[in-house]
C-alpha cells in the first residue's frame, strides 16, 4: 500500500485502491473491443490476425504502464481506431504499400512524437489551445463516444435518405444495448457506487442469459485459456524502410498523416480527461503533460515494433474516470488486464461485445458533455468555434477533424472581432497546417 501511495499519490487525489481497480477494469471493458476489431482491420492489409492480437495486447499493456508510472494519468492506450483504418485502407490498399512499410511509417511517426514530446514542443501546442476550445473539445469527445456507442450497438444506423436513422428495435442485440443504457441510467441516477461498471456487468449477464436461451449475437462464455502466442509480426517494420522511402514525398505524407491523427486524438483525449479530473490549471495548462505525451509517443514506437498500428490514448478512458479513476493506478490496472487477456482471449472475445460496451460509452458521453456549461455561449467569438468543434467531431466521425475545424473557426472569429493580436502564434501555425490539410488531396485522410 505504501508503494502504491508513493507512486500514485492516492490520498492527494482523493481516491482509493479499490476505486482505481474498478476504474481500470471499467476502462478495459469499454475498450477491449479493440482486441477483436484491430486484428480484423489490419488483416485486410494482409497481416495475420493472431499476430496482430498479440501485438495489440502487449503494446497496449506496456503503453498503459508507461502512462500510469510516468504521468500518473488514468488514461489507457491501445491501437487507435481510425488510424488503423488509415493504415489498412489508405496506406496499404489505397497507396499500394505493404503492411511492413506502413509499420515503418508508424514507427517513424512515433520517433518524431518522442522528439517533440521531450523538447516540450508538443506540450506548448496543447497549452496554446484556448481554454474555451479545450472545453468544447472535451464535450465534443463526449458526444463523439456516445455516437460511437449508439452506432456500434445498432441503435443508430446508416440511412440512404437521411444519412442516419433508427436501427431495428426488434433485433435482440439492439434491445440488449437499450436495456443496458436503461440499467446504467438507473445505476448512475441512483448514485450506485461504480454505476457505469455495474451497468456493464448487468448488461453482460443479461446477454449471456439471452444467449443461453437461443438468441444470436449475444455475449457467450467461450473457452477460457489459450497457449498459442503468435509474434510473427514483431520486428517486421525494419524490412519496410526501403519500400517506404522509394518515394520520399509519399513517405513524408504518410508519416505526417499518422503523426497528425495521433497528435490531435491524443491532445483531445488528454484535454478532455484533464478537465474532468482537475489536471488543467488556471492558465489552461495540463499538469504532467510532458510525461503523458512521452508515454503516448513511446507507445506508438513499441506498437510498431511489435506489429500493430499507432498506439494512442483512448477516449474510452473516460469511462474509468466516470467511476472514480483519478491516478495512474487506473491505467496500470488496465495494462495488467491487457496482459491477462492474452491468456484468456477466447473468454474475453466472447463476453466483450458492442452491445455490452455501448451503454457505458453513451452514459459517459453524457457526463463529458456537461463541460458545455462552462462555455461562454453568449460570446459568439467563443460559441461559434465551440459549436463547430462539437458538431464536426460527430458528423465527420473524427476527433481530429473536429479540432481542426474548431481552430479554423476560432481564428476567423477572432479576426472578425478585431482581436487578431490576442491569437497565440501557435494557433496561427496550426490554422495554416489545418487549411493545407483540408485543401490538399495529399493530406486528406
Amino acid at each position: 500500500m505504501s508503494f502504491l501511495e508513493k507512486c500514485f499519490h492516492l490520498k492527494e487525489k482523493k481516491t482509493t485502491v479499490k476505486t482505481e481497480l474498478i476504474a481500470g477494469l471499467t476502462t478495459f471493458l469499454a475498450m477491449a473491443y479493440i482486441l477483436g476489431v484491430n486484428p480484423m482491420i489490419l488483416s485486410d492489409a494482409g497481416m495475420d490476425v493472431e499476430a496482430v492480437f498479440m501485438a495489440t495486447a502487449l503494446s497496449s499493456a506496456i503503453a498503459c504502464f508507461l502512462m500510469g508510472f510516468l504521468a500518473n494519468y488514468p488514461v489507457a492506450l491501445s491501437a487507435g481506431m481510425g488510424v488503423n483504418a488509415l493504415f489498412a485502407y489508405t496506406v496499404c490498399l489505397g497507396m499500394g504499400y505493404s503492411w511492413q512499410a506502413a509499420l515503418a511509417a508508424v514507427f517513424l511517426s512515433g520517433i518524431v512524437f518522442v522528439v517533440i514530446s521531450v523538447t516540450g514542443i508538443r506540450k506548448k501546442i496543447i497549452d496554446s489551445i484556448p481554454v474555451q476550445l479545450k472545453l468544447a473539445i472535451g464535450a465534443g469527445i463526449g458526444f463523439f463516444i456516445a455516437f460511437v456507442g449508439l452506432k456500434n450497438s445498432g441503435i443508430i444506423i446508416a440511412n440512404e435518405s437521411t444519412f442516419v436513422g433508427i436501427g431495428d428495435l426488434s433485433d435482440p442485440t439492439v434491445l440488449l444495448s437499450i436495456f443496458g443504457v436503461l440499467a446504467t441510467i438507473v445505476c448512475v441516477v441512483r448514485k450506485v457506487p461504480a454505476g457505469v461498471f455495474v451497468g456493464l456487468v448487468i448488461t453482460a449477464i443479461a446477454g449471456v442469459i439471452l444467449g443461453l436461451c437461443g438468441f444470436d449475437g449475444m455475449p457467450a462464455l467461450n473457452g477460457l485459456f489459450t497457449t498459442h502466442f503468435n509474434m510473427s509480426a514483431a520486428g517486421a517494420f525494419m524490412s519496410g524502410f526501403g519500400e517506404l522511402f522509394a518515394h520520399p514525398f509519399n513517405a513524408v505524407v504518410i508519416i505526417f498523416s499518422f503523426l497528425f491523427v495521433d497528435f490531435f486524438d491524443t491532445a483531445g483525449t488528454l484535454v478532455a480527461i484533464g478537465n474532468e479530473i482537475g489536471l488543467v490549471n488556471e492558465k489552461g495548462e495540463l499538469e504532467n503533460a510532458e510525461q503523458a505525451l512521452l508515454a503516448d509517443s513511446i507507445g506508438t514506437c513499441i506498437g510498431a515494433a511489435l506489429g500493430t498500428s499507432t498506439v494512442t490514448s483512448f477516449v474510452e478512458s473516460s469511462s474509468g474516470v466516470g467511476v472514480g479513476g483519478r491516478t495512474g493506478l487506473t491505467a496500470v490496472t488496465t495494462g495488467v488486464l491487457f496482459i491477462l487477456s492474452i491468456f484468456i482471449s477466447p473468454l474475453i472475445l466472447g463476453l466483450i461485445t458492442n452491445a455490452v460496451t455501448a451503454p457505458a460509452l453513451i452514459i459517459v458521453g453524457v457526463m463529458m458533455a456537461q463541460q458545455l456549461r462552462s462555455i461562454q455561449w453568449d460570446d459568439l467569438v467563443i460559441a461559434i468555434p465551440a459549436f463547430i468543434t462539437v458538431i464536426s467531431m460527430i458528423l465527420t466521425y473524427s476527433i481530429s477533424n473536429g479540432i481542426a475545424f474548431g481552430f479554423i473557426a476560432y481564428t476567423v472569429a477572432m479576426i472578425a472581432a478585431g482581436k487578431t493580436k490576442e491569437i497565440h502564434p501557435t494557433v496561427w501555425i496550426l490554422m495554416v497546417i489545418f487549411v493545407i490539410y483540408f485543401a490538399s488531396p495529399y493530406f486528406a485522410i
